[in-house]
């Protein structure tokens, strides 16, 4: 069960890093209502990058290359994309709260987006924070099939690439421990977080 701590209208974007940076990452309770609050997971979801697999199929979809996939072009289109109903998730929790927070960060360079394109649609795409050598998943979205997939192997393949040590994917379903994603206690994940914080910021773009 996820640990719920009280609603704060006045989060500000360095508070919000500074919160990730101790466990907690915010929420509301719908896309409607304009206020958050703070999360703390006892049991939370990464993937561990050492760990991260896909399957065959997906590895053919990969090569296959049926997407450009651009990194922090459309940063905003993708949160907004993520906040829009779908057969599979008819609401989300994504506020303009929480748009508004992300947006700031990623003027700060602490979020970025991972789009999969076809011509000049966006047809799948994720985003998350940056911060030490932890990037910590927020929500995507796919409208083609294996769009978002594609997207998360991109993720991991950059995060590996520029020295990352931390996947934070919040909570696991089903479909990202076909992945690897594994939940762990609370305290195993600050240990991986304070390792993540003592270093600093990876460069993402």
């Amino acid at each position: 069960m996820a640990g719920r701590r009280g609603r704060n209208q006045r989060i500000t974007p360095e508070l919000l890093l500074r919160a990730y940076s101790i466990g907690l990452f915010p929420m509301a309770d719908s896309a409607e209502d304009p206020e958050l609050f703070w999360v703390e997971p006892e049991m939370r979801g990464i993937i561990p990058l050492d760990n991260f697999h896909i399957s065959k199929s997906l590895a053919k979809a990969v090569r296959q290359r049926p997407f450009d996939i651009r990194f922090d072009t459309a940063f905003n289109l993708v949160v907004a994309k993520c906040a829009e109903s779908a057969p599979d998730r008819p609401s989300t929790w994504i506020n303009a709260t929480i748009r508004d927070l992300y947006s700031a960060l990623h003027h700060l360079g602490h979020a970025h987006s991972v789009e999969a394109w076809q011509g000049e649609e966006l047809v799948g795409g994720l985003y998350g924070v940056s911060l030490g050598s932890a990037f910590f998943g927020e929500s995507m979205f796919s409208r083609r099939t294996n769009a978002s997939k594609i997207c998360l192997v991109h993720l991991v393949e950059r995060l590996v690439e520029r020295g990352f040590t931390l996947l934070d994917t919040q909570f696991t379903t089903d479909h990202l421990k076909t992945f690897g994603a594994v939940d762990i206690p609370k305290n195993a994940y600050q240990k991986l977080l304070d390792e993540a914080m003592s270093q600093p910021s990876k460069l993402f773009a």
